[in-house]
C-alpha cells in the first residue's frame, strides 16, 4: 500500500488523463481507476487550480491543463529526446541539404530543443531555446493538429491569444481550425513566410505510444527552393523512426528502414 495515496492518486489521474484521446468526464475516471467519486473531483479540483487540468464546464469533461505540457517540456530540458533526435535530424540535413529542427509544444509555443544547419543555407530564428507561436510555425501545427479540438480550443480561447509575426496566419481559433483540419487530412503541416519572410517550411509531428504529439520535425527552406513532396517523405520517415526510438520499441517502423 502506498505511503502516500493522495499523490498517488494525482499521478494516476494524469497519467490516465493523458493516454486519452481526448477530454473525459470525472466518473469516467473514478470508474476506470476505482477510486470514490468525491476523491477524484477533489483532487481534480486542485489540479485544475495548479494549472494540471482543464475544466469544460459545457461538457462536463476534463482535459490536459497547460501546467502538464510544461512537464513534458521539462522533460525535453533533460534531453533524452533531443539526444535520440539529434543523429537522425543530422542525417536528414545531410541528405536534404537543408536546416533542420525538433520542437516541443509549451502552452501555446514551441519550444527548439534541435537545431541542425546545413551549409550556406540561411540563418534562422529557431535556435535551441527560442520559443515561436505554435499557430504560425510548421512544428506547432503539425502537433496542434494531433490534438483534440477541445485542447486546442482551451490553448487558444479568443483572439488574444494569436500573437503576429509578418501579417500571416491565422487570426481566430475558427481559421486555425480550418488549418489543422487540413493538416490532419494531409499528414503534415507547411507555413510560409509566417515565421520570417522569405523563408518556408514543412512539418510532421512525432508521436507518443498511445498517438499523442510528442515533438515534430520540420525543414525551412527558401520560398520556392524546397521540393516538398520529397521533403514530406524524408521528414516523414525520420518522424516515424524518431517515435519508434521515443516509445523504445526495438523494431523499425513499418515500412521504413532503420535511420542512423
Amino acid at each position: 500500500m502506498s505511503k502516500a495515496p493522495a499523490a498517488e492518486q494525482t499521478l494516476r489521474i494524469l497519467t490516465f488523463l493523458a493516454r486519452q484521446r481526448g477530454p473525459v468526464a470525472a466518473a469516467r475516471i473514478a470508474t476506470a481507476l476505482e477510486l470514490p467519486r468525491s476523491t477524484v473531483y477533489q483532487l481534480l479540483a486542485e489540479l485544475q487550480r495548479q494549472g494540471y487540468v482543464v475544466h469544460l464546464p459545457e461538457e462536463r469533461r476534463y482535459g490536459l491543463g497547460v501546467a502538464a505540457f510544461e512537464l513534458s517540456s521539462g522533460y525535453a530540458r533533460h534531453e533524452p529526446l533531443s539526444r535520440l533526435g539529434r543523429p537522425l535530424l543530422g542525417a536528414l540535413v545531410d541528405d536534404i541539404g537543408e536546416n533542420a529542427h525538433l520542437a516541443v509544444l509549451h502552452g501555446r509555443d514551441v519550444l527548439y530543443i534541435v537545431e541542425e544547419r546545413a551549409p550556406r543555407r540561411p540563418h534562422l530564428v529557431s535556435d535551441v531555446g527560442v520559443r515561436l507561436p505554435a499557430h504560425l510555425a510548421a512544428t506547432g501545427r503539425a502537433m496542434l493538429a494531433g490534438l483534440p479540438k477541445h485542447q486546442v480550443r482551451a490553448l487558444f480561447p479568443d483572439r488574444a491569444a494569436f500573437v503576429d509575426r509578418t501579417g500571416l496566419g491565422p487570426g481566430r481559433y475558427s481559421e486555425l481550425r480550418r488549418l489543422l483540419d487540413e493538416v490532419s487530412r494531409e499528414g503534415f503541416a507547411t507555413e510560409d513566410g509566417e515565421i520570417t519572410p522569405g523563408l518556408a517550411s514543412v512539418g510532421v509531428a512525432v508521436t507518443d505510444h498511445v498517438g499523442w504529439p510528442a515533438a515534430s520535425i520540420a525543414v525551412t527552406f527558401e520560398q520556392g527552393r524546397g521540393d516538398v513532396p520529397r521533403l514530406v517523405e524524408r521528414i516523414t520517415a525520420v518522424a516515424g523512426e524518431l517515435s519508434r526510438r521515443i516509445r523504445g520499441n526495438p523494431h523499425p517502423v513499418a515500412g521504413g528502414a532503420e535511420l542512423g
